[in-house]
């Protein structure tokens, strides 16, 4: 039954049903009326007054549902008049927004029943990329300035290095350097983050570096960092139960796109598509 209920067919023809209902149940005063005769039915003025208490909190006062009533006669006289003039033909606002009603009926038709943990799984699977979980590092630097140490940097380097090497997780790294206006400690950092901050060779860089180890130079932008990276997660896909809300969403999506797509295709079969252009033959049927 669920995959019956699954099935692209089934959608279609339940569009065709929704389609057939809804033009009944939205249509506008005076559907079905003969020329010149306009209807305002009690489904309409019960539309208009829910319509009224939503956005002002109350229900609206007779004088206030009388004018509602009018606006709508009005637009609906409008309307009409328009469409007799042939105003609605060649409209690109008008033809947008027919369009897009279109295409929220069939949002409503590809709304999908609830994906099962194979369904997501095997969507996680076929589009690794989109959640790959990149590599993190958690890191303390510090940081020297090539202008102020000029010739001696070197030497300044291999002295501070020695030294925080000797202290080992004891050392007062805070204290050590030059000032810097960036953090001198980062936890689960992203690499694209740390890329952002410091530059891609710094960041790559740092996926080379032994673990709970001071090592450098390690050459930014802004100057010389002596590096500790005391953890370093890999780059990797995660699990299901980690991400299940996100590939959730871009399943029910790429669902949704497939079956407006599959719906307009349907609709693409009843017309015969002529484009006089040459170029742009491969689009014509």
């Amino acid at each position: 039954m669920k995959r019956f209920v699954r099935e692209p067919l089934v959608h279609f023809l339940l569009l065709g049903a929704v389609l057939f209902i809804a033009y009944g149940l939205v249509s506008k005063p005076g559907a079905g009326d003969g020329p010149g005769k306009i209807t305002v039915t009690q489904g309409q003025i019960e539309n208009l007054v829910s319509g009224f208490a939503k956005a002002w909190q109350r229900p609206p006062t007779s004088a206030e549902l009388a004018g509602l009533v009018r606006d709508l006669v009005r637009e609906e006289v409008y309307c009409r008049e328009a469409m007799t003039l042939g105003l609605d033909k060649d409209d690109t606002v008008i033809r947008r927004r027919l369009r897009q009603k279109m295409e929220f009926i069939s949002d409503d038709i590809a709304a999908m029943p609830e994906p099962t943990d194979a369904d997501l799984n095997g969507y996680l699977q076929a589009h690794k990329a989109r959640f790959r979980a990149e590599q993190t590092f958690t890191f303390t630097q510090v940081y020297l300035d090539p202008e102020k140490h000029g010739e001696n940097l070197a030497g300044d380097i291999a002295a501070l290095l020695a030294r925080l090497n000797r202290a080992g997780g004891q050392a007062e790294f805070e204290a050590l350097g030059d000032s810097f206006l960036m953090e001198r400690s980062f936890t689960a950092a992203p690499a694209s983050e740390v890329a952002k901050q410091f530059g891609e060779k710094f960041a790559a860089k740092l996926g080379e570096l032994s673990l709970g180890k001071w090592e450098g130079p390690v050459e930014s932008g802004y100057g010389s960092h002596l590096i500790c990276v005391s953890e370093r997660t890999e780059e990797r896909v995660p699990e299901l139960a980690e991400v299940r809300d996100e590939v959730r969403r871009e399943w029910a999506n790429a669902q949704r796109l497939e079956l407006n797509e599959k719906f307009y295709h349907e609709l693409l079969k009843r017309y015969r598509v002529t484009i006089e252009s040459p170029l742009l033959a491969e689009l014509q049927q």
